[in-house]
């Protein structure tokens, strides 16, 4: 399959998640049924960004250029793709990846996550049946000249083993965090709440700590979070959000909360659902320094950093683990 005809069937399925296609909603409506946590507003919001960051034609030719894709793969590579399920169609710029570089692909999709991928695989294979022969899905993936796992931290260490032998990209936890000064508008505190609260805070793009410069007032931030005060009516959030906030109680540990989050001085990168660390600096030179030392960071946001509101968009270059997928399957 030529390099401009995958990039076409490419658009083709961006413009189909645009649509309402009956088929398309049922299958939206179904992952939402089979995983509680893909409630139908992030389904739309993570299906939009894909078709509108990654599957427009004039990016993906755009995208090709710059990493100088052949035309056609003459000795095409195997590669297993194992997903994770976080959140919704998280593993789907690494089938992007295998796919427009004309290689063939055996999924492992995450059991959390599997109904929209398989649905939008279907649909390529319904516009173009060479595609049955490209991408497959199967439970247990064996022979493959490749590998591209993502996990926790203990999945990747039998990830490392049992894929040694091979060429691999593994990743692990990563979360991402921002940086406040003390000087944003109220417009940037409510955008710094979806890149809190989108997902309920699964993804690792999702900002799980704050860095605030000493004496900072949490009161305006604790206003703009208000925007999402109707997370007290979805129970799984709720029954975490209770839970943490009895541990705090209980062990007499100061904390602040609006009702829909929890605010709590924590030195880790990584919080709890329904908590948000925070931790004072009154250097911010040291903190970067210090962050850009961690293999455990995705993202930063905030001022000089990725736009408050803007960590759950990522655009098609932005690669995970920083790691650029489409070189590591051209390097094959």
């Amino acid at each position: 399959m030529k390099l401009q005809l995958r990039i076409n069937l490419l658009s083709q399925l961006g413009e189909y998640i645009f649509s309402d296609d009956p088929a398309w909603e049922a299958a939206k409506e179904y992952a939402s049924l089979q995983n509680s946590w893909f409630t139908k507003e992030f389904i739309d919001f993570s299906v939009n960004n894909i078709a509108s960051k990654f599957l427009k034609k004039n990016i993906l030719e755009q995208w090709a250029s710059d990493n100088n894709l052949p035309e056609e793969n003459k000795t095409p590579k195997v590669i297993g793709v194992i997903m994770a399920g976080n959140i919704p169609l998280v593993g789907f710029h690494d089938f992007l990846s295998v796919f427009i570089t004309g290689n063939k692909l055996l999924i492992k999709p995450s059991s959390k996550d599997e109904i929209l991928i398989k649905h939008l695989i279907d649909r390529l294979i319904s516009w173009n049946s060479e595609i049955d022969d490209l991408v497959q899905f199967l439970e247990m993936l064996k022979d493959c000249d490749a590998y591209i796992a993502t996990g926790s931290n203990n999945s990747s260490r039998y990830f490392e083993y049992y894929f040694r032998k091979y060429p691999h990209i593994i990743r692990r936890n990563r979360t991402s965090v921002a940086i406040l000064d003390g000087n944003e508008a109220a417009g940037e505190l409510e955008n710094l709440a979806d890149d809190v609260y989108l997902f309920f805070g699964l993804g690792c793009r999702n900002v799980t700590k704050i860095y605030v410069p000493d004496g900072y007032d949490f009161i305006p931030i604790l206003e703009a979070f208000k925007k999402y005060d109707y997370f007290s009516d979805f129970h799984k959030y709720k029954n975490n959000y209770d839970y943490r906030l009895a541990i705090h109680i209980l062990n007499n540990k100061y904390y602040m909360t609006n009702g829909s989050i929890i605010l709590f001085e924590d030195p880790s990168l990584f919080s709890p659902i329904g908590q948000l660390n925070y931790e004072y600096y009154s250097n911010k030179t040291e903190i970067l320094e210090k962050l850009n030392r961690s293999e455990e960071l995705q993202c930063i946001v905030g001022h000089g950093h990725i736009p408050f509101g803007l960590a759950q968009s990522p655009a098609i270059n932005d690669f995970a683990d920083n790691i650029n997928t489409l070189q590591f399957l051209l390097s094959l």
